[in-house]
Parts: structure tokens; C-alpha cells; sequence
């Protein structure tokens, strides 16, 4: 998963980055929220930690932009203030969680499952996966439509896969580069630019078959359902 922490404190962020790397998760770090505004502007994020008191706003202030935005992400408050009203203008305004520091590692990774698992569910197990008219196989790592075989790369079908999965999602092109290529990769984003156009002709969304794949300017791409069966 992709994280955004908004933290000014360098070690509080030292500390949840290694904490996150180690369960194998990205985390791109904002000091302040101005920075973090910024980003949203051309990035998406699967979660979003942040702390209440920034240097130059504040997380109740983010929380509100993100909830007013179109932005479909988790969010995670830890942070010193620890009154019951604190926790409850939070939560209220839309926060999955508040932890209070001193934060403990077995305790944070847990909320933060937890958060990860209402938020987005579990990454199927079975070994297919349908959204109508496609099927996905996971023991052959193939697409169907109906029930003729589209012949994918294999990176074309973790593509596939990730695009499916988040359908309904706008998502950065380093979202997907990250998520599909991995952590460390070094490619451009217009490998990303190139395998959506394959993919997209390949398996035909378009909507006679209930799926459009769309791209917003600058920013990423979207796979839309149009089958409410789907949803």
C-alpha cells in the first residue's frame, strides 16, 4: 500500500517509515501541510497519516479538504492531544482512527490492517476473480473475456489486475508504477502511459462492455464501472 505521513517531527517519521518499509508498504514523507496540498494535487495515496498540530495548519484542516476532495483514502491521525473532544471532532469529521503518542509498532500496524481492511477489503484469495464480462485467473495469470483468453504480458496482467481491483479509484501514475512495478523502480511514467494503452485495447473497455478507462490530465488513470453489478 501507499502511504502519504504528514509529520514535522523527524523522529516520529524516521520511526513510522522503517515501521512501514519493513511490512513492505511505501510511505512518502510531508513536513508540513502545504507541501502535502501540493502533492495531493498530482499523486494518490492509499492512507494518509497525519499529525494535528503542523506548522502551518492543521490535520482537522487536511482531514477536511481531503473529505470535501474526490480523494478515496484512509486516514490515520497520531498525535500528543489526547482529549476525548479531540478524538471525537476526528472521528466525526472523518477520520478512520486516532492513536495517541507515544505510539507502540505491534499496536499501529494493527489499527492500520485493520483501517486497510474496512477501507479496501481483502485482496481476493480464490484463484479467480470476475467483473463481469472479465475473469481473472490467478493460477494462470490470465484474462478472459466471456470465455475467450486474452493473451497478456505478464506485467499487463498485474496491471489488470491492480486496475480491477481499484476500479472506481483515480490513481496517480506513480501510484501504479509503484504498486504495480515495485517500491524501488527506477522507470518513468510513461511506462505506465504505455502499458494502460495496451492493456486498454487489449481487453477492449469500452462501454458495450460496461467499463471505461479513463485519464485525467496530468494526474493518472481511472477504470470505471458501468455495470452496477459491479459495484
Amino acid at each position: 500500500m501507499r502511504f502519504a505521513l504528514v509529520e514535522d517531527d523527524p523522529t516520529q517519521a524516521r520511526q513510522l517509515t522503517d515501521w512501514l518499509k519493513s511490512a513492505d508498504h511505501s510511505i512518502h514523507w510531508f513536513k508540513d501541510g502545504q507541501s502535502f496540498s501540493q502533492s495531493m494535487r498530482r499523486e494518490s495515496f492509499d492512507m494518509v497519516i497525519m499529525d494535528w498540530n503542523l506548522p502551518d495548519t492543521t490535520g482537522l484542516e487536511l482531514l477536511q479538504q481531503l473529505r470535501e476532495s474526490s480523494a478515496q483514502v484512509a486516514v490515520l491521525f497520531i498525535t500528543s492531544r489526547d482529549s476525548e473532544s479531540d478524538i471525537v471532532s476526528a472521528l466525526s469529521k472523518g477520520a478512520d482512527d486516532y492513536l495517541v503518542k507515544p505510539i507502540r509498532k505491534a499496536e499501529t500496524m494493527a489499527r492500520i490492517s485493520s483501517i486497510l481492511r474496512r477501507t479496501f477489503g481483502q485482496t481476493s484469495e480464490s484463484d479467480e476473480e470476475h467483473y463481469p464480462p472479465f475473469t481473472l485467473n490467478h493460477n494462470y495469470f490470465t484474462v478472459a473475456l466471456d470465455d475467450e483468453t486474452i493473451q497478456l504480458t505478464p506485467k499487463e496482467y498485474d496491471l489488470t489486475c491492480f486496475m480491477f481491483q481499484n476500479h472506481g479509484r483515480l490513481l496517480s501514475r506513480n501510484h501504479i508504477l509503484e504498486s504495480v512495478w515495485g517500491l524501488s523502480s527506477d522507470l518513468s511514467t510513461r511506462t505506465v502511459d504505455t502499458h494502460i494503452s495496451k492493456v486498454r485495447r487489449k481487453l477492449g473497455l469500452k462501454p458495450e462492455r460496461g467499463w471505461r478507462l479513463i485519464s485525467v490530465y496530468q494526474y493518472g488513470y481511472r477504470l470505471e464501472s458501468l455495470n452496477s453489478a459491479n459495484e
